[in-house]
């Protein structure tokens, strides 16, 4: 069985395999979150891989970088919703620490991505 190009990019992998992570971590906020913030991380976190893998299926450098933006803004949307997650004692610090530097990875991978297709 053959890859699509975007299941070849390593930010997409690492922003699949964070998805897994919130999907796994929210599981085990409050019940009371269920249409909340879990539903929030949730929808955001499989934003950022959807729009990485739909970016990278675009022929024009333009429409690309479109949607790494968005993967952008998504990951950043994330990063608050992990604050007050962290603020309302849903996640514990080492917990939020380790969610927040993986995000801050794949925010930064994804800037070089839009960098290189910006280049182009």
């Amino acid at each position: 069985m053959g890859k699509f190009s975007f299941e070849k990019l390593d930010v997409w992998q690492k922003s699949k395999d964070f998805t897994v992570k919130i999907y796994q971590i929210t599981s085990e906020f409050p019940p009371t979150e269920k249409f909340g913030l879990v539903t929030q991380l949730r929808r955001a976190s499989i934003s950022v891989s959807s729009n990485l893998a739909e970016g990278s299926s675009r022929t024009s450098n333009k429409d690309q970088a479109r949607f790494y933006i968005m993967a952008y803004s998504s990951a950043v949307e994330i990063l608050n919703q992990l604050i007050i997650s962290k603020d309302l004692d849903f996640l514990s610090e080492e917990v939020y620490k380790e969610l927040r530097s993986e995000i801050e990875h794949v925010t930064s991978m994804i800037n070089r991505l839009h960098k290189a297709t910006d280049n182009y």
